[in-house]
């Protein structure tokens, strides 16, 4: 998988976890790491850790791209 298509798909995890908390309070990340609602641990943390990684990268060639 390229890093590109990595980084929109940690970017789609995010959007979905967090469409999910807002529309059925349901953290799917807590969920499939075995923590309850808003809970952490290592695992959700390198989760969302990534996610947030990959946003940044996504944010960052967004704004390149409404410069070119």
């Amino acid at each position: 998988m390229s890093p590109e298509l990595l980084s929109r798909a940690l970017v789609v995890v995010g959007g979905l976890n967090w469409g999910l908390v807002g529309l059925a309070r349901f953290d799917l990340v807590a969920t499939l790491t075995g923590n309850r609602f808003g809970g952490t641990n290592a695992a959700t943390r390198l989760v969302y850790l990534a996610v947030g990684t990959a946003a940044a990268v996504e944010a960052a060639k967004l704004v390149q791209e409404l410069r070119d």
